[in-house]
């Protein structure tokens, strides 16, 4: 770990690499769970045929092939001449999806950090992971459009510019969830990993849609669903001012205890329903609570994939 005046001259945009979290992380290892394209060879099942240690299928040997992978035992009872085929193994290509709207901003007095900033700081871990482990790593960030949309690289320098990008990026305009993931679902080439961090606040039907988008183009999706603990527990007491933080600017002055049932009733409806596509699409859902340190959250889920 680096000393107090190596931290002085760190750039402000690697901040967002907590020690804490690079010193967990580079214990850790993403492994995919479906089968990639990719450009190098790597750890992760590719749908490409080549050679690896994973058996495929039986083909009809052509002159030319590698007299290495005659199936001899297939030969000498089937008097064929067949070849055995393997799938071949590649580099894992994620692409961390990022919401910078202004409901992000939100930051409860049980927390050190906004969700957006906990999205920086999460975001930033991970693209530390997948270049760590050789693979491939990529950026979007969008409100109501896409904002950012940085190509999945594999290079070293690419954790700082995706660290460069997040410090720059101010959050923005509303939430056009369902709309922009249709858009990120096209613009990411198929087969890749895709990492949702939002608080996820649109319209849950538009939502279900555009994850099914992703399942369509054979992406892998892990949706963090980041939330602040008072829009977890709602523990307010007496009368509050609350504001839309994406709608017209006007505080309404209300009674928690009277809504409190019914938001909470409201809120796990809607976290039934996101988990519940997450499932059917094969896709993991791990909700977040901003008041848990980054790098807790992340041990916690890669060990759980991990099993």
């Amino acid at each position: 770990m680096a000393d107090a005046g190596d931290r002085l001259k760190m750039p402000e945009c690697m901040r967002l690499l907590a020690p804490e979290a690079v010193g967990s992380l580079r214990r850790l290892e993403w492994l995919s769970r479906l089968r990639k394209q990719g450009t190098l060879t790597g750890r992760h099942t590719s749908p490409d045929k080549g050679v690896s240690v994973e058996f495929a299928e039986h083909r009809e040997y052509t002159i030319g092939d590698d007299l290495r992978n005659l199936d001899w035992r297939v030969m000498a009872k089937s008097d064929r001449n067949v070849v055995k085929q393997y799938i071949e193994e590649t580099n894992l290509r994620a692409t961390v999806v990022l919401d910078v709207s202004r409901s992000m901003t939100f930051q409860g007095e049980q927390s050190d950090l906004s969700k957006f900033q906990y999205g920086q700081y999460l975001s930033a871990a991970l693209s530390y992971l997948f270049i760590k482990q050789g693979d491939a790593a990529g950026l979007v960030t969008f409100d109501e459009a896409v904002r950012t949309s940085m190509r999945a690289e594999s290079r070293p320098s690419q954790v700082r510019r995706i660290c460069e990008e997040l410090h720059q990026t101010e959050p923005g305009k509303e939430t056009a969830l369902g709309k922009v993931l249709h858009e990120v679902a096209e613009r990411i080439p198929p087969r890749g990993l895709v990492i949702l961090i939002s608080d996820l606040f649109d319209d849950p039907v538009k939502i279900v849609e555009a994850l099914h988008h992703f399942d369509y183009r054979q992406h892998e999706l892990v949706v963090f669903h980041l939330l602040a603990e008072e829009e977890l527990s709602f523990p307010f007491q007496s009368f509050q001012r609350f504001r839309d933080l994406e709608g017209v600017d006007e505080m309404l002055k209300i009674d928690p205890q009277a809504v409190r049932a019914a938001y909470l009733e409201k809120l796990q409806e809607f976290i039934a329903t996101i988990e519940g596509v997450c499932g059917n699409l094969r896709a993991d859902y791990v909700p977040v609570s901003t008041q848990t340190p980054v790098s807790e959250a992340l041990v916690r889920y890669l060990g759980r994939r991990k099993r």
